[in-house]
């Protein structure tokens, strides 16, 4: 018996998904080398002083990585439609399917992946004219609105522009923006010197600079012994929180991400290291850290019970 339609329609997206989800990473793969060069080129521009041009060009690496993650989104809407395969032979679009599915045919025409433009062929026969037109056209708002910004074409803002500057210069170690010294002022009056006159200034200085003198090591002995007392034990004494804080990866919407708790910023920590385990000592034979008791304690235990 020849299989339905409907199974083998579901038979040809997952040959094509797999395709297109191959082809999304080795894309992926291949925008992060390239974005790798370019920020080089533009550490160097920095560090010339080409400003101006390292500002219009990073705007080929900002573009860039927005469709380096407009390509993962699209890959994850693949898997998820591979996942829920079975869901297509329904003769309408399953809810938990529907935002996959036209957000692959809102974004495949825009996008240079082959593998999608057959995928979206695919659910276009399955679904009809009118649910591919009102995927396009975004009517009901079904479409992921991060593949809307992706696709939107908009300069970026100053702010991610000098974001990705700051970045690139720190990554490379180019001091930019170059920070200038700081004016420090005149000197107070104390540390002027005085005229013969009034001696104060040198007396003082005398003072400070008295020797050490070789009898007193017992007592700075003792009182180092104090301050070591009340010194505050180092934060990996003791058992460490389980607690391990990683900051997510940068990305167009969040160039410097950090990790807040009740407005107060935290750090990336490190793992701790693992405490060693204390052994046990050996219990004593025939005692009661022993499974079975010998025979002597069960007959004393007897006699206890007859009395």
């Amino acid at each position: 018996m020849p299989p339905s339609p409907s199974h083998a329609l579901v038979a040809k997206i997952k040959v094509q998904l797999k395709l297109a989800i191959a082809r999304l990473r080795m894309v992926q793969k291949r925008d992060e080398a390239l974005s790798k060069n370019q920020r080089r080129v533009m550490a160097q521009l920095l560090e010339v002083g080409k400003i101006e041009s390292a500002r219009i060009r990073v705007e080929n690496i900002i573009r860039s990585d927005i469709t380096t993650e407009l390509h993962e989104i699209l890959e994850l809407y693949c898997e998820l439609v591979l996942a829920r395969a079975g869901l297509l032979e329904a003769p309408t679009c399953d809810p938990g399917l529907e935002e996959a599915v036209k957000s692959i045919i809102y974004a495949a025409p825009k996008t240079e992946i082959k593998e999608l433009h057959a995928v979206r062929v695919i659910l276009a026969e399955k679904f009809g004219k009118e649910f591919v037109l009102q995927a396009m056209e975004n009517s009901d708002g079904k479409v992921s609105e991060k593949v809307v910004k992706k696709l939107s074409v908009t300069p970026p803002k100053e702010e991610l522009i000098v974001g990705y500057l700051e970045e690139i210069a720190k990554a490379y170690g180019v001091n930019w923006p170059k920070k200038a010294q700081e004016d420090l002022g005149d000197p107070p009056p104390d540390f002027l010197d005085d005229d013969d006159e009034n001696p104060s200034g040198g007396q003082a200085k005398k003072n400070l600079e008295a020797p050490l003198i070789a009898d007193e090591g017992k007592d700075t002995e003792v009182e180092a012994r104090a301050e070591l007392s009340k010194a505050t034990p180092p934060k990996s004494f003791g058992p460490a929180s389980p607690l391990h804080i990683n900051p997510p990866s940068p990305s167009t919407d969040n160039i410097h991400p950090k990790v807040t708790l009740n407005s107060v910023e935290l750090k990336p920590t490190k793992k701790p290291a693992s405490a060693p385990v204390a052994k046990k000592p050996p219990a004593a034979k025939g005692g009661i850290a022993d499974g079975i008791p010998d025979v002597d304690e069960l007959a004393k235990r007897f006699a206890a019970l007859k009395r």
